[in-house]
């Protein structure tokens, strides 16, 4: 059976540690929360918003920090995961401007 031990624990919460897992689930946690706070088959106005964004843009920075100068597999990876980022903020802002056009 896999053991976490404390140093992996220490180096998830630390941030000045590249954490590919950590970057990732920002984003994601920050998508579920904006899918949460716009009610989205309704789609109603809410500058709350802005929080899920800048969380998902910390997250995206988080993800490119962990390039490498080098290409290989784990950098492609990267490159996938950075790409998913993207399109997290997409549609996050998505929900912050498209209540504003409706009206």
């Amino acid at each position: 059976m896999l053991a976490i031990t404390n140093h992996h624990r220490v180096a998830f919460v630390d941030w000045r540690q590249r954490s590919l897992l950590r970057a990732n689930l920002l984003v994601l946690f920050s998508l579920m929360v904006s899918f949460w706070m716009s009610n989205f088959p309704n789609n109603r106005l809410n500058p709350w918003l802005a929080i899920p964004l800048l969380l998902s843009m910390i997250g995206t920075a988080d993800t490119l920090r962990c390039m490498r100068k080098r290409w290989n597999w784990y950098h492609g990876g990267v490159v996938l995961c950075a790409y998913m980022d993207l399109m997290c903020v997409c549609m996050i802002l998505f929900f912050l401007l498209y209540p504003l056009w409706l009206q």
